[in-house]
């Protein structure tokens, strides 16, 4: 083997934008756990098909509880998700989710909390991003510090972000999560609405979740009250 193939990179380890699916957990209850996790995946089986998930213990009324860490990776993988890390959570969990093969995530503040208001982020600078050309199946496209522009369509199993707020003007039919920093002012505009799933600010809803009275109008979408509204356009 020449000196110049065998230096040749076969391979790059780096930084990147991976959308995941976090779970956070508020209470240690056996049961209760596995009640609503099953009505929350039973509403769209297909779309948590395979799709990698973050066990968040941060918000854990009493971290001292005991929490069957490996019953609940199994439950997630019983419903067709992956296990990939855990954040929070004491030592003890944590070096069982290490046992498990699972990653230690760093320490965060949950996006969603039950008891206090989210404190408003800002974003010091508004880096824009204008796409014009659809964004297909597969496809990531993110403007990770300010508002993200679509000229055309998102199709199915497409995903945009934004740091701030997304604007689509064609169709809307694969996911659009705005506020990825935790920024709850941002909003979502498209001339098409039939979405995969919509976030603001870690707030979601899935396409079973719609009424069907905003399917295929324009709309706009934001939060209120920690809770996502979707409001047709007049007209």
């Amino acid at each position: 083997m020449s000196s110049s193939v065998a230096h040749t990179p076969v391979l790059e380890l780096k930084g990147n934008l991976l959308s995941l699916m976090v779970l956070y957990l508020y209470d240690s209850d056996r049961e209760r756990i596995e009640q609503q996790f099953a009505e929350k995946i039973g509403k769209a089986k297909n779309f948590f098909q395979s799709a990698p998930l973050v066990l968040d213990l941060n918000a854990l009324q009493n971290v001292d509880a005991p929490l069957d860490v490996p019953h609940l990776v199994d439950l997630v993988r019983k419903h067709g998700l992956v296990p990939v890390g855990i954040r929070g959570g004491s030592p003890q969990m944590r070096q069982v989710a290490l046992s498990l093969s699972l990653g230690i995530l760093p320490d965060t503040k949950p996006m969603i909390s039950r008891t206090e208001p989210q404190e408003e982020r800002t974003l010091p600078a508004t880096k824009d991003k204008i796409v014009s050309q659809p964004v297909r199946s597969g496809q990531q496209v993110a403007a990770l510090q300010g508002d993200l522009v679509v000229l055309s369509a998102v199709n199915p199993g497409a995903e945009v972000l934004a740091g701030k707020s997304i604007h689509v003007y064609g169709a809307l039919r694969g996911r659009a999560v705005a506020g990825i920093h935790g920024y709850s002012e941002a909003r979502i505009f498209c001339r098409n609405f039939d979405a995969e799933l919509v976030s603001i600010a870690g707030q979601y809803k899935l396409n079973e979740d719609f009424d069907d009275s905003v399917r295929g109008r324009a709309v706009q979408i934001y939060l209120e009250q920690d809770r996502l509204v979707i409001q047709p356009f007049a007209g």
